[in-house]
């Protein structure tokens, strides 16, 4: 009975002494990055560099703490794992939305950087990874950097509509890597998904908007505009927009009033950077009107 009751006293020991939280060396982060229409989720532990060389070898020869050669989990701890909630281009090559486990294999003049199918590995996992689980892999070239990165960052720069650049940044080393997205594709299916319904004021407005930002199929956005201001009334940022369409299509003449227009009503309602926009443009305008004429 005695030592049944000393079992017990034991493994409660330990059950509560493996519940206890404490600060982890290498703290687990978050990021969310839109890229256009699509999202971008990485999940990854920070480790500090405390000192240590990172890549490669140690001054003595022996490996440092990233060994060249050898599979790395981009971080500590658990797989990284990034997730596409579109599928996206990677120097040229197609990968389909889903979630990845994200490794990489240094050297000292280029990188192995591996989305791999099998998300389940604790860590890199080593003798357990199977390269025939990859669903893409690609190289790319480290560079050195000047800034030192104390904690292990991943981050993303460059970004457009329809792009951006992924960032591995540690120590003194720095990778990047461009991704691209059919954002335009996306945009036409939601385009034409709407209006197939029943289209709002801002259905119109917004459609026209995004041809004007990405200066493409600037006829439609015009009629498009005529139609939300036909079925919306008069608004600066309708006639903003639609001023700056009818200068891209060459109507400088229709472009001022527009933005005569948009002006007068941001007077009113005290929208003073719009009356500043527009009154510049004006001014621009009425310039390329008279080299035109």
């Amino acid at each position: 009975m005695k030592k049944i009751a000393f079992f017990i006293l034991v493994v409660w020991y330990y059950h509560g002494f493996s519940q206890i939280n404490h600060p982890k060396a290498s703290p687990l982060s978050k990021i969310e990055q839109t890229v256009g229409l699509s999202k971008i989720t990485i999940t990854y532990s920070r480790p500090a560099a405390r000192g240590r060389t990172i890549f490669g070898n140690r001054a003595d020869g022996q490996p440092a703490l990233v060994p060249y050669g050898r599979i790395w989990r981009v971080g500590a701890n658990e797989s990284t794992k990034i997730t596409f909630d579109s599928e996206v281009n990677i120097l040229g090559n197609s990968l389909s939305k889903g979630t990845y486990a994200l490794y990489a294999f240094p050297e000292a003049n280029e990188w192995q950087l591996v989305f791999h199918n099998n998300t389940t590995h604790w860590g890199d996992g080593r003798t357990a990874y199977n390269p025939e689980e990859d669903a893409l892999r690609v190289t790319v070239h480290p560079k050195q950097t000047l800034n030192y990165q104390e904690n292990f960052l991943i981050s993303f720069d460059d970004i457009t509509h329809h792009t951006a650049t992924l960032n591995l940044l540690w120590a003194g080393t720095e990778v990047s890597l461009p991704m691209t997205f059919n954002t335009q594709g996306l945009m036409e299916a939601q385009i034409e998904e709407e209006l197939k319904g029943n289209p709002t004021v801002q259905t119109y407005y917004e459609i026209a908007r995004y041809y004007q930002e990405q200066d493409s199929n600037l006829p439609q956005a015009l009629t498009y505009l005529n139609k939300a201001i036909e079925l919306g009334g008069d608004t600066y940022y309708f006639h903003r927009v639609k001023s700056l369409v009818q200068a891209k299509l060459g109507d400088y003449k229709g472009a001022i009033q527009s933005a005569e227009k948009s002006l007068q009503i941001a007077q009113d309602l005290g929208k003073d950077e719009f009356v500043r926009m527009n009154r510049k443009n004006s001014i621009d305008w009425n310039e390329k009107l008279k080299q035109k004429n």
